[in-house]
């Protein structure tokens, strides 16, 4: 089967596809025969036949874009077995078959029903096959070919990453490589020209250049100067068809900007300046300020300022302001109009960033003269010294010169000066001042060891301008006058022991005094005896201004005399010299061998009757013992004539109770219980007498076999029945107690009767566990069952 080509649509195409199949058959090789092919038929044994031709065609094209009303023919698929009988299907499968490309079963000829696009899709993959209509058997293998979408130029140039924004320093070389541009189109680069790119330049001449193959902007021109001249805004094209009629462009915009480099020096816009300055400017302020104009920006446009000669470079000085590049006028040294009225500085401007490129520009500094001409200014009183300092004794009398200030008027008029005194502060007021002569005065007596300095400030102003004002501070130290007699340093507390032997230190004392070192530095110590000498103590000046108080005799008695006193007499080294009497207090202690004190209070004095401490102590603690006894024996006392029933009125219980003791074995005449002990002797039943029983009586004779019968606890339990069943028992218990024990129990009889000559087997040793609340108890049962075993 063959199948051909048939693209030829217009005219215009007809030479475009006669090259196209020329193209097709000699450079892609696209012709494909398969030969002595031969084909099993189902049902049928392997039979030699002779070959038939099989496929032929060449490889499909479409132009891309096709916008005409019919579909685009493509080809034509034909097989050799084609008779021309319509006997032959051909059957198109693959990428777009049935829906993109159609085929005629019967001529084989294929169409494109949709206009393509080769930049999303370049070729389509199909296959063909043609088969028996009758027998819808294979009559050719099916073959693999392919449809290429062929190009046309429909897709401009386009730059994806415009707009650029560019620098490039000013006064580079011509030629100097600005920016690289690329534009991209995104037809068929390996068909055609569609995709061949030339660069050109439609707006930045004739500054910079583009070249046509690369893209390469670069500078078109030498030193371009960005004091001239800035931005530039440059549009490159780029135009496929390689440049040609009819080729699609596209274009974009690089904004390029000079950078600034140091080609231009600083330049004072003056070549002589002139500054007036005042008098009274303050040493290390600004007077002024200069400025040298620079072209360039940035670091290369920084200067520094320095004054290279003149007679005021020792009195003024020059600083640059980093951020408006002005030199800064300071003053060095206080201004003088009297003394020099004028002063001539020259002053040098020059770049700190230099370019060795440009040199040959320079230099790259400019110099001009400043006249400073000092301005006459009338000025406050000028004190001769910048401070002051006097001297007076205390206890001066009031009016006594201290000392004297001076001022006088720096200006050439030379006016009077008058003083005062700023009354700021309460010392101020404590001298006066002589507004002429500016002699200081005492106004108050003073006292050194109460202020010993003062601090006050003179004022002088000019008679004819009392606004200009100078103050200087003066401070007047208060001399010290031997007015202080020497004190004892403190407070002794002075011992001695009674053992004390005769000689020995017991105490060294000092002394202070108010006065300075030079009226109290040294002082001297005596006792103040009188006529007579003290027999037991006596004083040693030490000459360090301390003295020692020593024993003049062995032992000491506390109890003939516990305190001595010993009147000492201190005087000190001034002029004239003072003193002052004191009066030391010694007590006698009693001490232990090695000195150290045991006692010097006055109950002490117990121990020569031979009770000590301990003794006393003991003494006071039976006192109390004693005491504690006799209040709870008398408390036990008053709590056993407490009766047990408080009150007849009360309604609880009815207890009737018996306070007859008997009067033992021979009292006959107590209450009998023998009837009780002995059920037998009992001759009636007898009812209660307080109430009228309404029961049946009993029978008051009964035969006497039932009476010895009758046991006491049956009894009781009758009577209890009886009381129990009585209605006109009244709403109380009525307690009647009879002297029966009853049967005798598992746990024995707890009476205590005759239990101290009843032999027990019971076990007390438990009650030594019970605490020492149960010791005696245990004690007590310990020694009779001792006694019993034995």
């Amino acid at each position: 089967m063959r199948i051909t080509s048939t693209s030829c649509i217009c005219p215009v195409l007809v030479c475009l596809c006669f090259v196209q199949r020329c193209y097709g058959a000699a450079h892609h090789g696209s012709i494909k025969v398969t030969r002595n092919q031969t084909k099993h038929i189902e049902g049928e044994t392997e039979v030699h036949h002779r070959p038939k031709r099989g496929w032929v065609w060449n490889q499909f094209f479409v132009l891309e874009e096709h916008m005409g009303p019919d579909p685009q023919y493509v080809g034509k698929l034909h097989s050799n077995s084609d008779k021309g009988d319509g006997s032959v299907k051909y059957i198109l499968t693959g990428e777009g078959a049935g829906t993109i490309f159609i085929i005629d079963d019967t001529t084989g000829d294929i169409h494109s029903t949709k206009s393509l696009d080769r930049e999303q899709k370049t070729h389509y993959v199909l296959h063909a096959q043609a088969i028996d209509r009758r027998t819808n058997k294979p009559l050719e293998p099916e073959s693999e070919f392919i449809i290429k979408v062929q190009d046309i130029n429909d897709n401009a140039p386009k730059f994806t990453d415009g707009p650029y924004i560019v620098t490039v320093p000013e006064m580079s070389e011509m030629g100097t490589s600005v920016l690289q541009v690329t534009a991209t189109d995104a037809d068929d680069p390996t068909y055609g020209n569609s995709a061949r790119v030339v660069y050109s330049i439609l707006q930045g001449q004739p500054y910079f250049s583009v070249d046509p193959k690369t893209g390469v902007i670069r500078t078109a021109l030498h030193n371009m100067d960005r004091e001239a001249r800035e931005h530039y805004s440059v549009v490159i094209q780029a135009k496929d068809m390689a440049g040609q009629v009819g080729g699609l462009s596209g274009s974009t915009t690089v904004n390029i900007t000079l950078t600034d480099v140091n080609d231009n020096p600083p330049r004072f816009p003056q070549k002589h300046y002139q500054l007036y300055v005042p008098e009274s400017a303050q040493v290390g302020s600004a007077v002024g300020k200069i400025k040298a104009n620079d072209a360039d920006t940035g670091s290369n446009a920084d200067m520094k300022y320095t004054i290279i000669n003149g007679d005021g470079s020792g009195v003024f000085s020059i600083s640059t302001d980093k951020e408006t590049r002005e030199g800064i006028l300071s003053l060095k040294k206080p201004l003088n109009y009297e003394k020099k009225k004028s002063y001539t500085l020259n002053i040098e401007g020059a770049n700190t960033h230099l370019d060795f490129r440009f040199s040959h520009l320079g230099p790259f500094k400019d110099v001009t003269v400043l006249k400073i001409i000092v301005g006459d200014v009338d000025e406050p009183p000028l004190f001769t010294m910048p401070s002051y300092v006097m001297e007076v004794y205390e206890n001066a009398k009031i009016g006594t010169a201290v000392g004297t200030v001076t001022a006088q008027d720096p200006d050439t008029a030379n006016s009077l000066v008058r003083y005062f005194i700023d009354h700021n502060t309460e010392e101020d007021r404590y001298f006066t001042i002589d507004a002429s002569t500016g002699t200081i005065k005492t106004a108050k007596i003073f006292d050194r060891e109460e202020t010993p300095r003062y601090n006050i400030t003179v004022a002088a102003s000019e008679i004819d301008n009392p606004g200009l004002v100078s103050h200087v501070p003066v401070g007047i130290r208060i001399l010290d006058v031997n007015d202080n007699p020497p004190e004892l340093a403190r407070e002794y507390e002075i011992i001695v022991c009674e053992n004390a032997k005769p000689g020995q230190v017991i105490q060294t004392i000092s002394a202070t005094d108010k006065d300075n070192a030079a009226n109290g530095a040294r002082f001297h110590f005596s006792l103040d005896e009188g006529p007579s000498l003290n027999p037991n103590f006596t004083l040693r000046d030490n000459e360090d201004n301390t003295a020692s108080i020593l024993t003049r005799r062995r032992r000491y008695s506390r109890t003939t005399q516990d305190v001595y006193y010993l009147p000492v007499l201190i005087s000190d080294g001034g002029t004239p010299p003072l003193s002052s009497s004191s009066t030391l207090t010694i007590r006698v202690c009693a001490c232990e061998r090695d000195g150290r004190v045991r006692t010097c209070h006055a109950e002490a004095f117990l121990s020569s009757a031979g009770l000590s401490t301990g003794a006393l102590i003991a003494i006071l603690l039976c006192v109390v013992i004693l005491l504690a006894i006799v209040v709870l024996f008398i408390t036990l006392r008053r709590s056993k004539k407490e009766p047990l029933i408080i009150s007849e009125e009360d309604i609880r219980e009815n207890v009737v109770t018996y306070d007859d003791e008997g009067g033992g074995e021979e009292d006959t005449e107590a209450f009998d219980i023998t009837a009780l002990r002995n059920p037998s002797a009992a001759e009636e039943l007898k009812y209660r007498r307080d109430i009228r029983p309404e029961v049946k009586p009993v029978p008051r004779h009964q035969p006497s076999s039932s009476l010895d019968s009758i046991d006491v606890q049956e009894f009781i339990k009758q009577r209890l029945a009886e009381a129990d069943l009585d209605p006109s028992v009244p709403p109380y218990d009525s307690l009647q107690t009879y002297a029966y024990e009853g049967h005798r129990s598992e746990a024995g009889s707890i009476s205590s009767l005759d239990s101290a000559t009843t032999h027990s087997d019971q076990d007390y040793n438990y009650l030594g566990d019970w605490g020492p609340e149960f010791k005696k108890l245990a004690e007590l049962y310990g020694e009779i069952e001792s006694e019993r075993t034995t």
